[in-house]
């Protein structure tokens, strides 16, 4: 059965929060109270799945700090404030190793279509409008199981891995520039949350 890849990057898309989360929740403009254990059991059974040991405590004893994005409940449900990149649909799917998908990329990147190849303009546009859903796709994909925990600037952004067994750990989304997902590393060791508050993500980054 050939996958309607247009179809599919609509339904994909949905889950993502492009509005609801980025306006700040109601209330004073002093620093927001931690969580509570009810409240981050409540987070956890409405978003299916359940924080890593670290986050979670950062949670009960700072909601948010510095430029990490701050989970509360908003009208949409719970969410991290000022992220419009985390997909919700996604969240409970293991998150991927970039070394799991290399083959399928560079097996899409050779399959693009190229005008020369087609009879007329429309079969030409047809061919190429699924193409590029199925890249959207594939993209989406790669940042499964993650929540986008921090903006860097420049389109990058750290992802705290929520879901699968590279759950806990930290990565940095580079693609804006090189089109690549890295694993956060200190003394060439995967990056604890605890680390990584310490840290400036971009130090952490092994190119």
């Amino acid at each position: 059965m050939t996958t309607d890849w247009t179809a599919e990057a609509r339904r994909i898309t949905r889950g993502k929060r492009f509005d609801e989360l980025g306006t700040p929740a109601a209330g004073s403009a002093a620093a927001p109270p931690p969580l509570s254990d009810a409240e981050i059991l409540a987070a956890e059974a409405e978003l299916g799945i359940t924080f890593p040991e670290q986050y979670r405590a950062y949670l009960l004893r700072q909601s948010a700090g510095d430029t990490v994005n701050r989970l509360y409940r908003s009208a949409a449900g719970w969410g991290w404030h000022g992220d419009s990149s985390t997909n919700y649909a996604l969240l409970t799917s293991d998150f991927p190793h970039p070394d799991s998908y290399r083959a399928y990329e560079d097996e899409l990147d050779e399959r693009e279509p190229q005008a020369q190849d087609f009879p007329d303009h429309d079969a030409y546009q047809a061919a190429s409008d699924q193409w590029d859903a199925e890249y959207e796709v594939f993209q989406e994909r790669k940042t499964s199981g993650a929540v986008f925990i921090q903006e860097n600037g420049c389109g990058f952004s750290t992802l705290l891995v929520v879901t699968g067994p590279h759950r806990g750990s930290l990565w940095f989304d580079g693609r804006a520039t090189c089109d690549q997902i890295l694993p956060l590393k200190l003394d060439g060791r995967p990056v604890s949350f605890t680390d990584w508050l310490a840290h400036p993500s971009m130090d952490l980054v092994q190119w």
